[in-house]
């Protein structure tokens, strides 16, 4: 995933995502406080009423201030801390409420500072939270002048005001900033881990897959002939005591070659390590070999190679070929036995290769002979992936024909 759609976006920095916090709409249903919400937020109430009493105290010693004006003052000042609660789930309005009430009030000063920052963490810097804003500091220049202190100047009260709201903010957003890359970054691990995993697991699936493939590709004409000759022996038990001889050597070499190349397969799930020997891969020049096989193992085979030099063919096309004409003899062996099965290759550099295997209709009874399918699809598959494509099916006579093209570069 390297693109910025919206099925992209944890890739991309937090600050260009920004992702919504816990609690960012008003609307979303909040879950219950946590003991971690609960101590924060009595800190947060604690700090509020003592910056507030330390205000009341200023505000008391100034001899024109009422009695009746100071016991309003903690009245609003005790409110304003205990509205606090209400600072996750509408921060919005109560920071708007409070920086009216802080102009006239200045014991709510410290309910103020936390609404701010409150508002600052759980919103994001829109409109409305860029109104309320500008309204604490205009608050911060007017409330000096409605109740000014009598122990400062205008200015130094105007200039400490303005300084603290714009730090509570400021301290607000920060928080928010990082909270979010926070988030961001677990949710990137989240989707890192469930990626590799999937990765991990196509991985699996295709090397299976494979092996699959290839057991199936390379066993199946070793297990055929097993077959073959093992049904020859057992509906002739009267046979010449050469002919029962060959036949048993045909199947101790079939089973010997068919461990042989078990061996190989399961060696790639072994480690370099462990000393698997490789044994060569068939190539087109080895389909000679093939049919030289098959013909032993009683079967009518004629190749029609039209290429001079089957060396010239590169390597991994010329086993592709191999393993299709293969299959094809092995299913030509098991649903058409007795018939003559022509196997044609022809092809040059730059035009591709082309391998044709056909058999005509069998003649009387075919045995019942298990199979499911799979070599068929597997070809198509295995040409498919290659570059070519692969066509079989019935032919007008009643035969069947597979025929498969692989590009071969000039």
């Amino acid at each position: 995933m390297t693109r910025a759609g919206p099925e992209y976006r944890w890739l991309l920095p937090s600050a260009v995502v920004a992702p919504e916090l816990p609690g960012d709409r008003s609307d979303r249903i909040r879950p219950r406080r946590t003991v971690r919400d609960w101590i924060v937020d009595t800190c947060a109430f604690a700090g509020a009423a003592a910056i507030g009493m330390l205000a009341a105290d200023t505000m008391g010693k100034a001899s024109d201030y009422s009695e009746a004006l100071q016991a309003i003052d903690l009245l609003v000042g005790a409110l304003a801390c205990c509205a606090l609660w209400l600072r996750r789930s509408r921060p919005v309005g109560l920071a708007a409420v409070l920086v009216v009430v802080t102009t006239v009030a200045p014991v709510a000063v410290g309910a103020l500072l936390v609404a701010l920052f409150s508002l600052a963490v759980h919103r994001p810097l829109k409109p409305a939270v860029a109104v309320v804003g500008a309204a604490a500091v205009a608050g911060s220049v007017l409330q000096p002048v409605i109740r000014p202190d009598p122990n400062t100047g205008l200015v130094a009260n105007v200039v400490t005001g303005t300084v603290m709201v714009l730090l509570v903010m400021g301290w607000g957003m920060l928080v928010r900033a990082r909270r979010q890359l926070v988030m961001a970054l677990r949710e990137r691990a989240v989707r890192a881990e469930a990626e590799a995993a999937l990765r991990a697991e196509n991985a699996q699936r295709l090397a299976r897959e494979a092996i699959a493939r290839e057991m199936h590709d390379v066993l199946a004409h070793r297990l055929t002939l097993l077959s073959v000759h093992a049904g020859a022996l057992e509906f002739r038990p009267d046979a010449p005591p050469a002919q029962v001889a060959r036949a048993a050597g045909v199947i101790r070499d079939s089973a010997h070659e068919a461990l042989q190349d078990l061996r190989q397969i399961i060696g790639v799930l072994r480690s370099p390590d462990e000393g698997a020997e490789d044994r060569p891969q068939p190539t087109l020049a080895t389909l000679e070999a093939l049919v030289a096989e098959s013909r032993e193992a009683g079967m009518k085979v004629t190749l029609d190679s039209r290429i001079g030099d089957p060396a010239t063919v590169p390597a991994a096309t010329g086993r592709n070929a191999y393993r299709i004409a293969q299959e094809a003899l092995t299913n030509a062996r098991k649903h058409a036995p007795g018939a003559e099965v022509t196997v044609a290759v022809d092809g040059c550099p730059g035009n591709g290769l082309t391998v044709e295997v056909r058999n005509p209709a069998p003649v009387g009874d075919v045995p019942e002979v298990p199979g499911s399918g799979q070599g068929l699809i597997g070809l198509t598959e295995r040409a498919t992936l290659a570059g070519g494509r692969l066509e079989h099916g019935r032919t007008p006579g009643g035969g069947f024909e597979v025929r498969a093209w692989l590009p071969w570069p000039s």
